[in-house]
């Protein structure tokens, strides 16, 4: 298994675990997530953080229980394994940002059995370090449509289908408000 973590500095030599720094609700039991530790993403489910760090981003892919009707209707005739939906005026930034994947040694992370994330409680030295260029061209790499939008408000709808949603830092899209401030 390999892990990554995703960084637009290329002068780290140590991830030392540290506290989320907007604590999000999480499930009883999993509050300690918001405390500190070091993140990291599988292989397979890398390419969502092949980004900007702050840019906001909903990615979504079929599983087993998406239904026909929802892989016709949403995820259409694509061949990719993923798409990004993205805030056109971020668009410039994923050409333009320079970003590394930092390689981390498994042995002390724990799954989180949530989209490929694994964190962990030590400090981590990474194996290898390698840019990333042309994040765009990165993503087509990884097999990611992306797909630009004035806004990702609209796709608000898609935690409600069978297919897979993650959004990311969601809170800088253009007039996304959190669920209970609508």
């Amino acid at each position: 298994m390999r892990l990554f973590h995703f960084s637009e500095d290329p002068s780290i030599t140590r991830f030392v675990p540290r506290a989320v720094r907007i604590p999000t609700a999480r499930p009883p039991g999993r509050e300690w997530l918001n405390g500190p530790l070091v993140w990291s993403i599988d292989e397979w489910h890398q390419p969502m953080y092949l980004f900007p760090r702050e840019c906001p981003r909903i990615l979504v892919w079929p599983t087993v229980h998406t239904t026909e009707r929802d892989r016709t209707e949403i995820w259409g005739t694509t061949s990719h394994r993923m798409i990004a939906y993205v805030e056109r005026r971020w668009v410039p930034r994923l050409r333009e940002t320079p970003l590394y994947r930092y390689e981390l040694p498994p042995s002390s992370f724990q799954s989180l059995d949530d989209a490929g994330m694994w964190v962990s409680s030590q400090d981590v030295i990474p194996r290898t370090k390698m840019p990333m260029g042309d994040l765009l061209m990165a993503l087509r790499h990884e097999a990611v449509e992306v797909r630009s939008l004035d806004s990702l408000v609209p796709l608000r709808g898609l935690w409600a289908t069978s297919l897979h949603v993650s959004g990311i830092r969601l809170r800088n899209a253009a007039g996304w408000l959190p669920a209970s401030a609508e």
